[in-house]
């Protein structure tokens, strides 16, 4: 059984170069942004500012949590950061267990600050570690180690399900437990999923325990249970079949933005979960998101180098920008408000799952009165 630092670089390597996406759909496609062929505004007007953990980052678009744990992954991060820093958009990092256990692996870490240090920058460290003794002094080790302004705590039962070695613990008492440590902690929590959605009764439970700062991360991109098919295959492992059967698993990211903001108005959210280009930005933040995240494209071209990186983002900035203008909106507060169309199989998710379209528009407007 490999120990957790080569399951960190399969991870990438595998994310990286094998089919672990597109076995299912984003429902994106089903999202229409209505034109406006008099937008009253020019391109140069166009402003992409938001604001991200009291941060004013360039454009609502954050690098979610990928990877770290080994001096690879550190230049992968590195390059990353660098970037972001460049940019002005937020990133966070893979999970930090491997750094909490070795302290050899921090330095692939802690290089983020290194070099970014200005734009919003967030931990991570996963809800089964809870359930295996992590406490505040863990998550506040997690959160130095970065000098970071957030702490993501993500969710993939899926994930640990078909993982060789995984732990899919998932009691409520872990709930619990993390309550009581975001009450201590410097920095506030941000709940992540994995690549298979959040729910309306799962963001209602969140709410419930205190959490509504959640990163979706929903069907459609990386399937991290096709990653863990790969690797049961590698090996031999019967679960392999299995994964097969459950790797378009999830909820898909369009329906898990709206899910999420018809359940908890107030909530920020990070929609993530297959996103690939700028209009597909735009389209998340039209439904219902406060910033989109991007995973799987970014590693890609890390791994192709800075330069690369570099010119996918100024490339996904002008999409956004053109989708801000040809939909009237001169800035993100707008481009919330822009007219949409919900089609095909998404508005049969969401009427299946009662949303009440009438209530959701003034929602997604925020238009809308806090109780």
């Amino acid at each position: 059984m490999p120990d957790i630092i080569s399951r960190k670089l399969e991870h990438v390597e595998i994310a990286s170069f094998e089919d672990i996406e597109g076995f299912t759909t984003t429902l994106l496609e089903d999202v229409r942004l209505v034109h406006q062929a008099f937008p009253g505004i020019s391109f140069d007007e166009v402003n992409t500012k938001t604001y991200f953990l009291k941060k004013e980052i360039n454009a609502p678009i954050m690098i979610t949590g990928m990877t770290g744990g080994k001096p690879e992954l550190g230049k992968i991060n590195k390059i990353i950061a660098e970037v972001a820093e460049k940019f002005r958009i937020p990133m966070g990092v893979g999970s930090q267990r491997i750094a909490i256990e070795r302290t050899d692996a921090r330095e692939s870490f802690s290089v983020v600050r290194k070099v970014a240090p200005t734009i919003p920058i967030v931990a991570n460290l996963g809800i089964p570690q809870i359930s295996k003794g992590y406490g505040l002094k863990e998550f506040e080790e997690a959160v130095q180690m970065l000098e970071a302004d957030a702490i993501a705590v993500h969710l993939n039962p899926a994930q640990e399900v078909f993982q060789p070695e995984g732990e899919p613990d998932y009691n409520f008492s872990a709930l619990e437990k993390l309550k009581d440590i975001s009450k201590f902690l410097s920095v506030p929590v941000i709940i992540k999923e994995t690549g298979t959605g959040i729910s309306m009764e799962t963001a209602r439970i969140l709410y419930k325990y205190g959490f509504k700062n959640i990163d979706v991360s929903g069907q459609g991109g990386t399937s991290w249970i096709a990653v863990e098919m790969v690797r049961d295959q590698r090996i031999g492992n019967w679960k392999a079949e299995s994964a097969k059967l459950f790797r378009d698993w999830g909820i898909p990211t369009g329906a898990s933005i709206v899910e999420v903001r018809y359940a908890l108005p107030d909530a920020f959210i990070i929609g993530s979960g297959g996103i690939r280009n700028g209009l597909e930005v735009a389209k998340v933040i039209s439904l219902g998101a406060d910033i989109a995240g991007m995973a799987l494209p970014v590693l890609k071209r890390a791994i192709e180098g800075k330069d690369s990186l570099e010119a996918f983002f100024n490339r996904v900035i002008f999409e956004l920008k053109v989708s801000m203008m040809l939909t009237g909106s001169k800035d993100i507060a707008n481009m919330k408000k822009a007219s949409i169309v919900i089609l095909g199989q998404l508005r049969q998710w969401l009427e299946y799952r009662g949303i009440d379209f009438s209530t959701y528009e003034k929602i997604r407007r925020r238009e809308f009165n806090h109780e």
